[in-house]
């Protein structure tokens, strides 16, 4: 039996990267779905799953907004009569600028996408889950929300935003069953970080990805979607209010020269 059989789970930003491995992941355990994400994509990622037997259904729209959010948690319901899992993963990274040539207007959208969208699955899925005695709410944060160097300020204090939430939201949900924790990815080959990746292999230097960490090399979704699948199932019962780093160790030391071995 699949470790999230008879639960049913919403996962936004699916149609790609970490959202994409972890709705395939999640369906494969035995999770009935409901995914979304802005592209189209999405479908693409419900018909892998439906090939495979799964089952999903792929909206559509903003995880930002909240009739959206909403939306979501209404149609988890309906369709399978409860919710147990939300896995708010949605991102945006922003321009890589100066701090002193940022955006107000810019940064505002960010924290919605990043940080407010989060606050609304919090704010709509406990509505569901708190009656249920039990839940858990997964929020994708970042290394970037832990230190910096790891990505463009706004984006980065976003992600610290994600990391905070997990921990009130925890806390002002005591004794209600429901669990809240976000996990920080470090580097990872996504959508997101595509210029990153294809800067470095029109350069030649792509092996020097991810040699900040002691493990010398960048991850993949598939290693997210397992630690989002740890955190969904019941493994992880007694684990709340926690920011878990999945950085390949990057997040352990401050910046040192190693010696190879």
């Amino acid at each position: 039996m699949g470790r999230l059989e008879g639960k049913s789970a919403i996962i936004t930003g699916a149609a790609s990267g970490i959202g994409r491995a972890s709705a395939i992941l999640f369906a494969a355990e035995g999770a009935k779905l409901v995914i979304a994400d802005k592209a189209e994509a999405v479908h693409e990622t419900a018909e892998t799953i439906l090939k495979a037997g799964g089952t999903v259904a792929a909206l559509t729209g903003d995880a930002g907004d909240e009739g959206f959010v909403e939306s979501l948690v209404k149609r988890a319901v309906a369709d399978y009569g409860k919710l147990d899992v939300f896995y708010a993963n949605a991102g945006i990274v922003g321009p890589y600028v100066p701090i002193t040539e940022i955006d107000a207007a810019g940064v505002a959208e960010l924290l919605r996408v990043n940080l407010i969208g989060p606050m609304l699955a919090v704010k709509h899925a406990a509505k569901v889950m708190i009656p249920a005695g039990k839940g858990s709410i997964i929020c994708t944060a970042s290394v970037a929300g832990i230190r910096s160097g790891a990505g463009p300020a706004p984006y980065s204090a976003s992600k610290a935003g994600v990391m905070n939430l997990a921990a009130t939201a925890a806390n002002e949900l005591y004794g209600t069953g429901v669990r809240v924790n976000a996990i920080c990815p470090g580097l990872i080959e996504t959508g997101m970080t595509k210029p990153i990746f294809d800067q470095s292999r029109a350069r030649g230097t792509e092996g020097k990805i991810g040699q900040l960490n002691p493990l010398n090399r960048y991850g993949v979704p598939s290693e997210i979607a397992h630690v989002a699948l740890f955190l969904a199932s019941d493994d992880a019962s007694y684990m709340n209010g926690q920011a878990v780093a999945v950085d390949g160790g990057l997040s352990s030391s401050h910046p040192v020269v190693r010696a190879k071995r």
